[in-house]
């Protein structure tokens, strides 16, 4: 972090009164209330007053940008008062526009590494980024908790818990606004699954939101953020971006925050509900906040004054940022080199370490004399899931190429593919077409109506590989490739979406029968021509691929797999197993050679049938461009593993919160219900006494670390935990120390057999020793009574455990809570 100073003057320039708590603590900081005399104040009120309200109301929505960056969004300014425009840009894992930006490890990567500090220096270089490749607003942190597992954006938000969520957005924003860029902390409230977002409706109590999910969103209140995007789903019968119990009652009075809140793109739903209860901006157009809201202000239902508030809060922001009086520092360049070394960092801080029997890992001595990698992604580097997490990196080198490099010239690194994600060419077709490389002119149409010949019964896995439009192909009459539901076209595949040469992928999977097929083809050039590929991959071609795999594996010392789930935006997953038939992959390759470490570039969590047959699985998620370079840091021990699990993994798809209700996930006829309360991920498997795969928390270090000597005590209207911990192994390594508290015998109301109230993050060299304290904030003792609809002390002895999971404490005492003698907030 920097230094007081520095911290000072940052929060100086953009005029924020924020106090910085603790780092671990949770402790939430009173956000600031602009005063109406102040010059900026004054400024503001000027300007209002010389808009006409044609201009105010193109403030409170989007538009074409004349100048387009690639980004997200824009929003024209007013020249003629020097109101400069507004360009949006999406960024939960980097800048995310045409240009080349530092493509950073995924959000919840950064979470796994426990370190508020490395999070504000995640913002700093996405902050940075931002304002040199010309946006003003971030689309970004998400702070949405991970509540099923099978949310297809859970790589892009932080945990499954709500202490460590607001401890890293709150440091997040810090450091993209330390750079003047204004941060959008998403999405209000309760966005936890792609599955019907534009429509379900999320049913909750008082209690579960409170101390939940909305637990991140007022920490980035208090941070300062800017503006606040709202969420596509409806909230107890209401759409999350006209609802004023979650605008209006909680964002703005209970929480004063005097920012702007804008739609998630395409969420508006009304004009005088959405700017009564709060709403301010429109996004990425507007069907409800440009014609319509005119019409509204003119005949009355909607007052001139919601107008100037909503303008107010826009200029206000920006105001504050330096971007009406021309105070706002010059736009810096891009510093490449130094957003690629935060990249390095975090991957390697967030690699987590899931399983090592018998010292599988780190590769050293005879074991990284011979090595086999294998897997497609093992030579396709694996940046970023789909979607608005989407960067273009300045660059990514392959995991094999960066094996090959960290092992050195004394040892041997060969590849095998293992599993084929783009498939073979097409045999037994009719006519001689040609289906590897069909170039399609503009204004043309190629078709081919023909027959294709199967040998015998299997299952088929057509690949379309193209450059515009993607063709229609049908096969006996059944269109193999039909567009996406709802925004999940603009984001169909990930990564894994696209060729080796940047061609569109899609996929269809179905069992042929052996004999003739009729296949038809339609592909139009339109304006720009095309280039498309049709592939596919059978059993008989997949049988090959394992028996390469398994020649490889046999002929080495150690084996890498590195298997792959492409999750983006705008779909969830169908199953917690790894697609495609990477699982019958793994099974192959162990038994060939016990010493086979499996990488994930997964979104979240996975089930491993396998995992009793492997030596070691080491959890990348999805690692950003420096991510090659990371895994073979860790996989050959040059850095320990860092990270911890953020999200529980279950062992099966019937053993999980969401397993057998579908009342809780996906939902029943348009609604769906957090009937889990209170007890969210671990909280979950506790009360259930489930026992998971790997629990919160988990991760394995090259090192071993004894820890000792507990004690609880009052401080100031929390508790300090202190405990010792000492490096007993012979290597230099991080252990992250997880206090976790017991409910109240005094209070009434639901509370988790245990929940995280602080943690350390810790590196220790071999036979060192640290002391170390951590505070349980005032908010972690407490818990929401709905009918106070109020915070409550929950007072009386406490249990309270350190360890390194939810599921493995190493000491346990306990601490007494009184009640304070003065009301205040927790």
């Amino acid at each position: 972090m920097p230094d007081t100073v520095s911290r000072r003057s940052a929060l100086r320039l953009l005029g924020g009164a924020v106090t910085v708590a603790a780092a671990a603590t949770g402790t939430l900081a009173a956000p600031a209330r602009a005063l109406s005399t102040t010059p900026a104040s004054r400024r503001v009120e000027a300007l209002i007053a010389r808009l006409t309200p044609d201009e105010k109301v193109a403030l409170l929505h989007g538009a074409d940008d004349p100048g387009n960056l690639g980004q997200a969004g824009y929003v024209p300014g007013v020249p003629r008062l020097s109101i400069p425009p507004l360009r949006l840009a999406d960024g939960p894992a980097g800048v995310r526009v045409t240009a080349h930006a530092t493509a950073l490890p995924a959000p919840v990567m950064l979470a796994s590494a426990f370190d508020p500090a490395l999070a504000r220096e995640y913002g700093e270089v996405i902050g940075r980024e931002g304002r040199a490749l010309g946006q003003d607003v971030l689309l970004s942190p998400m702070v949405n908790l991970i509540r099923t597992p099978y949310a297809g954006r859970n790589y892009e938000t932080f945990s499954e818990d709500p202490l460590l969520g607001a401890d890293l957005v709150a440091e997040e924003i810090r450091g993209i606004q330390s750079q003047g860029l204004v941060a959008t902390v998403k999405h209000f409230a309760l966005n936890n699954q792609e599955k019907d977002r534009m429509s379900i409706d999320v049913r909750i109590a008082e209690q579960p939101l409170r101390e939940l999910e909305l637990r991140g969103f007022e920490a980035a209140v208090a941070a300062g953020a800017g503006a606040v995007m709202g969420a596509y789903n409806k909230v107890n019968g209401t759409f999350a971006c006209e609802n004023k119990p979650i605008l209006g009652d909680i964002l703005r009075d209970g929480w004063g925050f005097d920012g702007w809140v804008m739609t998630d793109w395409f969420a508006a739903h009304s004009t005088v509900a959405a700017l009564t209860a709060g709403l301010d901006m429109e996004m990425p157009s507007g069907n409800y906040f440009a014609d319509a809201l005119k019409k509204a202000v003119l005949d009355g239902s909607v007052p001139q004054a919601l107008v100037d508030r909503s303008v107010r809060r826009i200029l206000s922001v920006m105001d504050r940022f330096g971007l009406l009086d021309g105070s706002a520092p010059a736009r810096p360049g891009r510093d490449p080199r130094a957003g690629a070394r935060t990249a390095l960092k975090v991957a390697k801080a967030g690699a987590t370490l899931l399983h090592n029997r018998h010292a599988t890992l780190p590769l050293t001595g005879r074991s990284a004399r011979t090595i086999a990698v294998i897997g497609p992604t093992g030579t396709i580097p694996f940046v970023s899931g789909g979607g608005s997490a989407h960067v273009v990196p300045d660059h990514a080198q392959s995991p094999l190429d960066a094996i090959g490099a960290r092992a050195g010239h004394g040892a041997r690194v060969g590849y095998a593919l293992g599993e084929d994600l783009f498939g073979k060419p097409l045999p037994g077709t009719t006519a001689g077409a040609d289906f590897e490389g069909q170039g399609v002119a503009p204004g043309a149409t190629w078709t081919y109506d023909g027959t294709l010949t199967v040998d015998e019964a299997d299952e088929w896995t057509f690949c379309i590989h193209y450059s515009g439009d993607r063709p229609k192909v049908l096969l006996d009459g059944t269109e193999l490739f039909p567009p996406a539901p709802g925004l999940g076209e603009l984001f169909a595949g990930g990564l894994i979406g696209a060729a080796p040469d940047g061609l569109t992928v899609r996929r269809s999977t179905l069992d042929l029968t052996a004999g003739t097929h009729r296949l038809t083809i339609t592909a139009k050039g339109r304006d720009k021509g095309q280039l498309f590929r049709l592939r596919r991959t059978t059993g008989a071609t997949r049988a090959a691929d394992v028996a390469e795999a398994v020649r490889a594996a046999r002929a080495a010392d150690s084996v890498v797999l590195f298997a792959y789930e492409d999750a983006t935006e705008g779909a969830d997953r169908t199953s917690l197993a790894l697609p495609g038939h990477q699982g019958e992959l793994i099974e192959a390759v162990a038994a060939a050679n016990s010493r086979t470490t499996v990488v994930l570039n997964t979104s979240s969590c996975t089930t491993m049938p396998w995992l009793d047959r492997v030596g070691a699985v080491l959890q990348m998620y999805y690692p950003g461009q420096e991510g090659a370079e990371a895994t073979a840091a860790v996989l050959f021990g040059d850095c320990d593993p860092g990270g911890r699990l953020t999200q529980t993994f279950p062992v099966s798809e019937d053993r999980h919160p969401m397993a057998g209700d579908p009342r809780r996930y996906p939902g029943v006829d348009g609604t769906e219900e957090y009937s889990e309360g209170i007890h969210l991920g671990y909280r979950w498997y506790d009360a259930e006494d489930v026992t998971p795969l790997f629990p919160f928390g988990h991760g394995l270090s090259y090192t071993t670390f004894e820890y000792a000597d507990l004690s609880v005590r009052p401080d100031g209207d929390g508790l300090a935990v202190g405990f010792t911990v000492r490096n007993t192994g012979r290597r230099t390594g991080t252990t992250v120390a997880q206090v976790y508290l017991g409910p109240s015998p005094d209070l009434r109301l639901d509370q988790a057999r245990r929940a995280l109230a602080g943690y350390r993050r810790l590196e220790l060299e071999p036979g060192r020793e640290q002391r170390v304290t951590v505070r349980i904030s005032a908010r972690s003792l407490s818990s929401w009574d709905p009918e106070r609809h109020g915070w409550v002390l929950g007072t009386g002895t406490r249990e309270v455990s350190v360890g390194v999971s939810a599921r493995e404490p190493r000491l346990v005492g306990r601490g007494r809570v009184r009640s304070r003698s003065a009301a205040g907030r927790p």
